[in-house]
């Protein structure tokens, strides 16, 4: 019977170049938003909720905050909830 310590290590162990830590590049999903995108997203509020009641207001800038974490544009996360409806 062999036990585990015995065998010969014939793996590598992990080494610092397996998983390069890729600090210039954001994640796709940071959880927080640019200030351009708080921008952006303010202006679209003022031309798209006019009509809305309060809650219809809150929904629609919940799902487009929501998309445009990931990376979305307004114009393509308002197509995109406009799709879904």
């Amino acid at each position: 019977m062999s036990s585990y310590d015995d065998a010969p290590d014939t793996e590598s162990p992990p080494s610092e170049g397996a998983s390069p830590k890729k600090e210039s590049k954001p994640k796709a999903s940071s959880g927080k938003m640019s200030d351009k995108q708080k921008a952006d997203l303010t202006k679209h509020m003022e031309k798209v909720g006019k009509d809305m009641s309060a809650s219809e207001k809150k929904s629609h800038r919940m799902k487009m905050m929501s998309r445009m974490r990931k990376g979305m544009s307004a114009t393509k996360a308002h197509n995109d909830i406009k799709k879904s409806s």
